[in-house]
């Protein structure tokens, strides 16, 4: 009995225990919250809610991981965001793009943000003076000039300035000049070796520091035409005159960002084409080693962000040589990047021009089995020229190693697998790693001068070239056509014109290229040349015209190269054909601003 009584007094305090615990397991049961959520409203800067803005986020290795758009009332959620911290990009056509930065997101918390977007003239206001009395300021306004102490004082003429016989004054900034540039254009520019994009807006100023040095900023930013991809650059350069020679120190940083291009570049992942940077620092210089010896020489450090972050180094050297009045021989060597830059002197403006040019200039980026390449090139060049009167003729001979060779491809849909092929950062064609080449050349130009204002040329080539054997494809394999792809040689004769138009003020360029016998060629010619003149295949021209009645201070320009899209290399897979392009067509228009 006693035995049984117990028991039945353990058991009634077991169920009374249970009994106690079941209202707490029952809350524990209740899910975790482990993730939070960012919502916001978007308007304009008049406070007018916007619809449609495609709002991204982004993690802390600034990788997309989510993208939604707000709604009628402006409104925006992204949900699901684990605990980190994440960055926001706002855009909205005709709106300049918001960003957010280091946005912290809690466990089982809301963040709630206010994003206000501009517009490019939002912040400039136009005031318009009354000019009804003839005059633009009034006496009113004369007074308040004079009498303000933050204007004064009024400075005067005076017939024994002070301070005469002293010399001019030293000033921080003189000989201020620079070039404002709006363009547009249809078509993908590709320039010794890299891409080059049409930003739409450009702008460089040179001033004089003290009178004994130089600073130069520029920029170029705006939407490619073919991609609409907002991207932007920029570059100061500081240069003095020491000890015979001008060191040029520079640092260019380019960024260009593509979320609307779609689809995997990785075999095996959701990875899209991610944002381009590049940072590059550069010293140059040029020494007289003697009366008729000089050395330009120089080195560029690369930093690349890209799927990747690459970092490389571009040395050159140049030697030139006036052997007699008439006579010059000029050695070189460069490794790494191409130097466009090189080229294109004797203008006023041309360190601006040559400043606008190589801004917008990315490097050619490829894929080979998922890992980022970038094109690049050892070269060696000798040259000499002779003038003879109005006569001058140039002979040169190179060597050049290409490694990462980057093709501009159009292609079947999906012929090529991701990890092998990456859509061309700015135009609607894919870009393939052909491989590793050497080639050889040799080149003779002959120059006739027209009088003061022009000169004609035509010069031979035999030089080295891409080409693929005749044959089908009968896989999707890169590494099949990586072995149709071979260098050989090819001969072409190019005809160049330059000239100016006399009072018209018009400036010409026109260059025709055709090559002799088979026309299978890619990436022909010297790419990474130093000399100022490289051909381009097909017919290619350029002009400038000032505007009548603004002087030289206004200009319009165009560019078209390969008018009539000559130089493509075709081949056939079971797919449909397949074309390598080297000199894409493309049109380029534009007005330039000199001051």
């Amino acid at each position: 009995m006693v035995t049984n009584k117990a028991h039945n007094t353990a058991a009634c305090m077991l169920a009374g225990v249970l009994c106690l615990l079941a209202p707490c397991t029952a809350g524990a049961a209740e899910p975790v919250k482990l993730s939070g959520s960012i919502a916001g409203i978007v308007n304009d800067s008049r406070g007018v809610p916007q619809m449609g803005a495609a709002v991204t986020v982004y993690n802390r290795q600034d990788r997309q991981i989510g993208k939604v758009l707000s709604d009628e009332n402006g409104q925006f959620r992204l949900a699901g965001l684990f605990p980190s911290l994440y960055s926001l990009r706002v855009t909205l056509a005709s709106f300049v793009p918001a960003v957010r930065k280091d946005i912290s997101v809690e466990a089982g918390r809301l963040r709630l943000l206010h994003v206000s977007l501009n517009t490019l003239f939002s912040s400039i206001q136009l005031d318009y003076p009354n000019i009804e009395s003839g005059t633009l300021i009034s006496d009113d306004w004369k007074w308040v000039l004079r009498s303000a102490s933050d204007v004064r004082p009024v400075m005067r003429f005076r017939e024994d300035p002070v301070g005469a016989g002293q010399g001019p004054p030293v000033t921080v900034f003189a000989d201020t000049r620079g070039i404002l540039r709006f363009s547009a254009g249809d078509g993908q520019m590709v320039t010794n070796g890299a891409s080059e994009a049409d930003l739409g807006t450009a702008f460089a100023v040179e001033t004089s520091l003290y009178g004994n040095s130089l600073l130069q900023l520029s920029g170029n930013f705006g939407y490619g035409s073919q991609t609409g991809a907002p991207a932007a650059a920029f570059r100061t350069s500081y240069s003095r005159e020491l000890a015979g020679g001008k060191p040029v120190i520079s640092v260019t940083m380019r960024q260009l960002y593509l979320p609307e291009r779609i689809g995997p570049v990785l075999a095996g992942t959701d990875v899209g084409i991610p944002i381009l940077r590049t940072l590059s620092a550069s010293v140059d210089n040029r020494t007289q080693v003697t009366d008729n010896v000089s050395v330009q020489y120089g080195t560029q450090v690369d930093m690349v962000s890209f799927l990747d972050h690459l970092t490389y180094l571009s040395p050159y050297a140049r030697l030139s040589w006036a052997v007699d009045d008439a006579t010059d021989v000029e050695v070189s060597y460069s490794s790494g990047n191409a130097r466009p830059e090189m080229g294109d002197a004797g203008a006023d403006d041309a360190e601006l021009r040559q400043d606008l040019n190589t801004l917008g200039m990315f490097p050619r980026l490829s894929l080979s089995n998922g890992y980022t390449r970038l094109q690049r090139g050892v070269e060696y060049e000798v040259a000499v020229a002779r003038k003879m009167g109005s006569r001058a003729v140039r002979l040169s001979a190179y060597r050049e190693a290409l490694s990462d060779s980057a093709i501009a491809m159009v292609m079947p849909a999906g012929f090529f697998m991701p990890g092998n092929i990456v859509p061309d950062l700015f135009s609607n064609t894919s870009v393939f790693n052909a491989g590793n080449f050497d080639m050889t050349g040799l080149d003779a130009a002959f120059t006739q001068n027209l009088g003061e204002h022009g000169n004609a040329s035509i010069s031979y080539g035999n030089e080295g070239a891409l080409t693929a054997w005749h044959g089908e494809l009968v896989s999707n394999s890169p590494d099949e056509l990586r072995s149709m792809i071979h260098a050989g040689r090819r001969q072409a004769v190019t005809a160049r014109l330059a000239m100016t138009v006399p009072h018209a003020g018009t400036r010409l360029i026109a260059t025709y290229q055709i090559a002799l016998g088979d026309a299978r060629w890619v990436m022909a010619g010297n790419p990474y040349s130093m000399e100022p003149l490289r051909a381009l295949p097909g017919l290619n021209v350029g002009l400038r015209q000032p505007i009548p009645g603004l002087g030289k201070r206004v200009e319009a320009t165009a560019e078209l190269r390969n008018i009539l899209a000559q130089g493509y290399l075709g081949i056939d897979t079971q797919g449909g054909r397949l074309l390598l392009v080297d000199n894409p067509r493309s049109v380029r228009g534009g007005l330039a601003f000199i001051f």
